[in-house]
């Protein structure tokens, strides 16, 4: 079994918050990383709402349902019972000891307003991704930490492998996808997935017909991915009102299979784009949708643009969940064309630059972006880096660095 870097940060907020709620995808491992926290059975109870008794239990009597239980409760699958939200919000309020409700969901219940308004403020939240690079090498180091670190990065050679990087865009972070044999097995896997999301979780979400169309919305989003979201146009390619496919990109968000990636809005004195870009999370599902395979991929660099920059969108993001510092991801595009692929803002404001390349080698028009955003930061701009697929980290300007994608789980001196 591989460790999740999350677990010490759950372990840690129950040790002083009475509520922890663990989110994310369906099937990403968030079950088995609760279960690993009940250390004695005998002080603590793990229940699935997916149980249909358990479930009606709930539903009948939420006060009682989580009142009769001691120790750590972990309750899981939490979205399919809100009616507890308020019976746990009632019961912690009288006993506000660390430690007594561990929940898990695969919906984001803070786009749940009758959810999220119960326990706002009352606990704490952590997302649990597919499994990362770092956690499938079992490396410790996190890229993002040492960006910001400021300490100055140094030539240095790291092994870059095309074709190890491509197997890890196709296997993707689900645990049970990534053993399937590339193929029809791990194919077969990615359409049974589907199929629970729009038959069980999404179904129950929205409580409305009509969902068969969102295959095909999914298809259409895959070749987009990486790309700034324009809904109005996918509407019209898609033939459906733009209304009606905002609403079903909300509940796709909502169960984590696809993010929206905000545009940057710092105060630069410049005409920006506003427009998020559209993210499917996982790349290996992102594959499935597109039909493409590694022969493919290593044959076409411009079929695996898209990919690699989801890729590295996602690594961050796994990374950004267990770093020190805290940050936030963006991209960044000016009216008149200007733009880096990806933005990583710390709460005091300092701002770390990422170009995405699925080149081998670069050019200097390849730190165009970065070197523009420098020049208007200022103090602000910590560094920027264009990942790359080539194997040397090499200084483009002052805190300009081309660094291989490989850092991402490798880390860097």
């Amino acid at each position: 079994m591989i460790d999740r870097s999350l677990t010490p940060l759950v372990a840690e907020a129950l040790r002083d918050t009475p509520v922890v709620l663990l989110m994310g995808a369906r099937q990403v491992g968030k079950s088995t990383l609760a279960r690993t926290l009940l250390d004695d059975p005998g002080k603590g109870r793990y229940l699935t709402l997916d149980d249909p008794a358990v479930r009606r239990a709930a539903e009948m009597d939420p006060a009682g349902f989580v009142s009769r239980h001691q120790g750590l409760t972990i309750l899981d699958e939490i979205q399919l019972a809100p009616e507890l939200f308020r019976a746990i919000k009632a019961t912690v309020d009288e006993d506000r000891r660390p430690g007594r409700f561990l929940l898990t969901g695969s919906a984001n219940v803070l786009v749940l307003p009758r959810i999220s308004e119960s326990l706002a403020g009352r606990m704490e939240i952590l997302t649990l991704d597919g499994i990362s690079q770092c956690e499938v090498r079992g490396t410790a180091d996190n890229l993002v930490d040492r960006l910001f670190s400021g300490r100055s990065l140094e030539p240095q050679r790291l092994p870059m492998n095309r074709e190890t990087l491509v197997k890890a865009i196709l296997e993707g972070g689900f645990p049970e996808a990534r053993e399937r044999e590339p193929g029809r097995r791990r194919g077969q896997w990615f359409e049974s997935y589907i199929q629970t999301m729009l038959q069980r979780d999404i179904r129950d979400l929205s409580r409305i017909e009509g969902l068969t169309q969102l295959p095909r919305i999914l298809e259409l989003l895959s070749v987009r991915s990486a790309s700034l979201l324009n809904a109005s146009e996918v509407s019209r390619s898609l033939g459906i009102p733009l209304n009606t496919l905002k609403r079903y990109l909300t509940l796709l968000e909502a169960v984590f299979l696809i993010e929206t990636v905000p545009a940057w809005s710092g105060s630069l004195g410049k005409r920006l784009v506003k427009a998020p870009k559209l993210m499917v999370r996982d790349t290996g599902l992102l594959a499935h949708l597109m039909g493409v395979d590694a022969e493919r991929l290593l044959a076409r660099p411009d079929f695996l643009g898209g990919p690699l920059e989801t890729f590295v969108a996602g690594e961050l993001r796994k990374l950004l969940g267990w770093a020190r510092c805290r940050a936030r991801i963006h991209h960044y595009r000016t009216l008149p064309g200007e733009e880096v692929d990806l933005l990583l803002e710390r709460a005091d404001g300092q701002v770390l630059g990422v170009e995405v390349k699925a080149s081998g080698s670069l050019q200097a028009r390849d730190f165009k972006g970065l070197k523009s955003l420098a020049d208007s930061l200022g103090e602000a701009f910590q560094g920027g880096v264009v990942l790359y697929t080539g194997p040397e980290v090499l200084p483009f300007g002052p805190n300009i660095w081309a660094v291989p994608v490989s850092a991402l789980w490798q880390g860097l001196a």
